[in-house]
């Protein structure tokens, strides 16, 4: 699993919202054993996106990152 992690740093510049968001959705999809679940458990497989995602802003918002550009 550790192979395929996207960084989301390099240096002082973070990605974009929207890279994120996609690597929670990878993260949450590794996790769960699904990768697209099924309706009746859409909204908690979209939820804990939405979590993981606001938790990674958090982290990197609050990193700092000294010597970098």
């Amino acid at each position: 699993m550790c192979r395929s992690i996207v960084r989301l740093r390099e240096g002082a510049d973070v990605a974009p919202p929207e890279d994120i968001e996609a690597a929670a959705r990878q993260f949450v999809r590794k996790v769960s054993g699904f990768t697209k679940p099924a309706a009746h458990n859409q909204a908690v497989f979209e939820a804990a996106v939405s979590e993981i995602t606001r938790a990674v802003e958090r982290l990197m918002s609050g990193l700092e990152v000294r010597g970098a550009r």
